[in-house]
């Protein structure tokens, strides 16, 4: 039951909502006067559902200090609705877990960063209620990490350096500092890293430089990734295989290939296609011959 003097301490301002000009000038803040006042619904429940999901959140126990909750959020642009999400974490991790919760942004463009590293003050300018402050990882703070002793000393934040370094003009000296460092370490440790690199280039130019590192330097790794690149390998062997056979057979038969035959067949990166090339070269008049569509099979009579 809500006793009457937390009534009577909040109704007031109902009453006369002029009140807190004067209660803010004795606590020493200066607010104007307001010109116009609206009672707001007090209840603020939601009455839908609103879904609210933190990238990632750690609870951290530490050996001095105080347990702390961690959420991560990744911010891959400049988000003007950002900071008020953000708000709305904290306070809720701190009303359900009551333990002090702590922001951490992960950003791959230095003005995204720079934007989600500022302090948003939340209240009046005069006396901000909550001041939001998270602690930002970027291209602005994040080491570039090129040698390769000192990424054995921690492949995790190296890892991290690289994804958030993705953009960076020397990207191919700090992935091959990357690759190098985990030739040496065991698969268990090195297959996560090598796939969360992949997925953390995304479709960056610096993505088809790890692939091609991985492919050399990591070649005996077993993840997702390696096998992958190792097929494709295999595939465009064996396709360029194919290719110059057909050529071989045909020059062999003193056919004329023309260059756009010619590159008809060495850019073709289908096996089936190729390997029907293949049979028809040796006895084919033209290079017409060769891509010749199948003979319709026989209709039964």
């Amino acid at each position: 039951m809500v006793s009457s003097p937390h009534e009577a301490m909040h109704r007031i301002f109902q009453e006369h909502p002029g009140l807190f000009s004067g209660v803010s000038e004795v606590l020493g803040i200066t607010i104007s006067p307001p010109v116009s006042v609206t009672v707001m619904p007090t209840d603020l429940t939601e009455n839908r559902p609103l879904e609210r999901r933190v990238d990632t959140l750690l609870r951290l126990d530490t050996e001095n200090d105080e347990p702390f909750l961690l959420a991560i959020e990744a911010q891959g642009k400049k988000d003007a609705d950002k900071p008020a999400s953000w708000a709305y974490y904290l306070s809720y991790l701190y009303t359900k877990y009551r333990l002090p919760p702590l922001l951490l942004v992960v950003c791959q463009d230095r003005a995204t960063a720079e934007r989600a590293s500022r302090r948003v003050q939340i209240g009046p300018r005069q006396w901000p209620a909550l001041t939001l402050h998270p602690l930002v990882a970027g291209p602005h703070n994040m080491p570039v990490i090129t040698d390769v002793a000192e990424a054995r000393k921690d492949l995790a934040l190296t890892t991290l350096a690289a994804i958030t370094h993705a953009a960076d003009p020397d990207i191919g000296a700090i992935l091959k500092t990357l690759s190098t460092a985990l030739r040496d370490v065991p698969e268990s440790i090195a297959d996560p890293l090598v796939e969360l690199t992949a997925q953390g280039l995304g479709n960056r130019p610096a993505a088809q430089q790890w692939r091609n590192l991985v492919a050399v330097d990591l070649s005996f790794y077993k993840s997702f990734m390696a096998e992958e690149i190792r097929d494709e390998g295999r595939t465009e062997g064996r396709t360029e295989g194919i290719a110059q056979g057909i050529l071989l057979f045909l020059a062999q038969a003193g056919v004329d290939v023309s260059d756009e035959a010619r590159e008809r067949i060495t850019t073709c990166g289908d096996l089936d296609t190729l390997n029907r090339w293949l049979l028809r070269a040796p006895t084919a008049r033209s290079a017409e011959d060769v891509f010749a569509e199948e003979q319709a099979a026989p209709q039964p009579k």
